[in-house]
């Protein structure tokens, strides 16, 4: 058997509680190691290259318990739930969801307070979090503008129609006005959204086309007189120093550099369609809108109705934002129940003011 390094007044013989834990670190190595060769199987290129150089480091962390445990290894545990959860994600999946949770599990590594864990293996798992969490990243920007969209739509149609059919119902009026209420609710709110997002994607895209560089001003260089030098002021006008236009614009001139859109334009990515923008959010915003109103669709009436449409959209939003809290690679539960609060905030203020109103008519 192998003593633990650099362990100095400890004793050589290591106890029992010792031995099970260093045997939950093997099964945990193990199973973290095949968590990312499963998301380099889904993987071509650098992305493969940096999940499989991560099993290699989780494959030398084994082997450190193993030497501690000599013949005390035994038979292989299993991984802990969430590492377990994690693997079948990974085998199923691949996505960035899964790159966000392999980083809060990354994060989570005792290894820092643990005597018999090198300080070389405390500081590979706290580099693993940021490597796990850069190709998140990557990720992240993919999803980020359609995945902005697809939380706030629903999330809106959720909260703004709960919130209006709560309104209504407190104010006295009949079950069946209800139902109208949250039907025009989701049309209105769904249309309203759709419309807005074609509006500012439209107007994105026109912004984005009128502030482009002319493509054939590359053909009139030849014709410019050098030393009048309108080029150096075109240069100035997009962000260059007097100075560094004048240099540039003559060698651009004398032929010794290309023509350049400098740094002060910043590139743009495709901002999407005017009416994809619009049809998605549409479609986002009545996903959530329809919810609440599904109880009053099936006949029910009342508290009962309100109990099934608030848990319903309680439901719905501890989802997306424990959603948004794995992406974010924050805690999903405290992200999910921030989400409950603001939404159910948002519903009680409009249930008392219903309340105020069909009290002060009446």
């Amino acid at each position: 058997m192998v003593s633990p390094p650099s362990e100095g007044a400890r004793p050589s013989t290591p106890t029992t509680a010792d031995i099970r834990r260093w045997r939950r670190y093997l099964a945990d190595e193990k199973a973290e190691g095949a968590v990312y060769r499963q998301l380099a199987a889904r993987r071509t290129g650098e992305e493969r290259e940096i999940l499989l150089g991560l099993a290699d480091a989780e494959k030398r962390h084994e082997q450190h318990w193993l030497d501690l445990l000599g013949d005390q290894a035994g038979r292989p545990l299993r991984a802990d739930p969430r590492t377990r959860f994690l693997g079948v994600l990974a085998r199923s999946f691949g996505s960035v969801f899964v790159l966000a949770l392999a980083q809060r599990a990354e994060s989570r590594s005792p290894y820092a307070n643990d005597p018999d864990a090198t300080s070389g293996m405390a500081a590979d798992e706290q580099v693993h979090e940021e490597v796990v969490r850069s190709l998140a990243e990557r990720g992240r920007m993919r999803l980020s503008g359609s995945f902005r969209a697809a939380v706030f739509g629903a999330n809106d149609g959720l909260v703004s129609n709960l919130s209006l059919i709560l309104g209504v119902g407190a104010s006295g009026v009949a079950p069946h006005v209800i139902l109208l209420t949250g039907i025009a609710g989701l049309l209105a709110g769904a249309l309203s959204m759709g419309a807005g997002e074609y509006v500012s994607v439209r107007s994105q895209r026109e912004l984005l086309e009128a502030s482009a560089p002319n493509p054939a001003i590359g053909r009139v260089l030849p014709d410019l007189d050098v030393n009048a030098n309108e080029l150096a002021l075109l240069y100035r006008a997009r962000g260059m120093g007097e100075d560094e236009s004048i240099r540039h614009a003559a060698e651009v001139l004398g032929g010794r550099a290309p023509e350049t859109r400098p740094t002060g334009i910043e590139s743009h990515t495709a901002v999407g369609t005017g009416w994809g923008a619009a049809v998605a959010s549409f479609c986002f915003f009545a996903s959530g809108a329809i919810v609440p109103i599904l109880p009053y669709a099936f006949g029910l009436t009342g508290w009962v109705a309100v109990a099934v449409a608030a848990g319903l959209v309680g439901i719905a939003l501890l989802g997306t934002g424990a959603i948004v809290g794995l992406l974010s690679g924050a805690s999903p539960v405290r992200r999910a129940l921030r989400q409950l609060a603001i939404g159910f905030g948002a519903a009680a203020v409009t249930y008392l003011l219903g309340l105020l109103f069909g009290t002060t008519l009446g």
